[in-house]
């Protein structure tokens, strides 16, 4: 039984993540982060960039939480889990898949090409606003139209 709790509180906090990064995105990032998240929106001249400091900060709670949590397996250590499942989701969909750092994932899938058709049409604009489609793994209908 608490196998599946487990898991169900890695899958919900890996929802939740998908929830809370789209709010930070459009609220922080094209908010008052822009300063730091203007960098992933202009060319690239290296394989880093200042925004990466944000999935850096993410991945530090999450061992923290993982850290904190392993002493007595509680809900800290499955959190902090979900938050490292997300995070790699994250680097394979987004940084590898969408803005391909790594030349190796080619797909014709409907929903991948969706989502990366949302995060492009999100780059189109270099300013802060206006942008549009803050999320990853879920987007609007519209670009499954195509």
């Amino acid at each position: 039984m608490h196998l599946l709790i487990n898991i169900g509180l890695i899958l919900l906090t890996v929802s939740c993540m998908e929830f809370l990064s789209w709010a930070m995105h459009k609220y922080l990032f094209h908010g008052p982060l822009w300063f730091i998240h203007k960098t992933h929106h202009q060319e690239r001249h290296g394989w880093l960039e200042l925004n990466d400091i944000f999935s850096i900060g993410f991945a530090a709670f999450a061992l923290w939480l993982i850290w904190i949590g392993h002493y007595s397996l509680d809900y800290r250590l499955w959190i902090g889990i979900g938050i490292s499942v997300y995070g790699n989701i994250y680097f394979i969909f987004h940084d590898w898949f969408i803005h391909n750092r790594f030349k190796a994932f080619k797909s014709t899938n409907r929903y991948l090409m969706a989502i990366r058709r949302a995060h492009k049409i999100h780059h189109k604009s270099m300013e802060k606003h206006p942008a549009e489609e803050f999320g990853l793994l879920v987007v609007g209908r519209k670009w499954f139209r195509r």
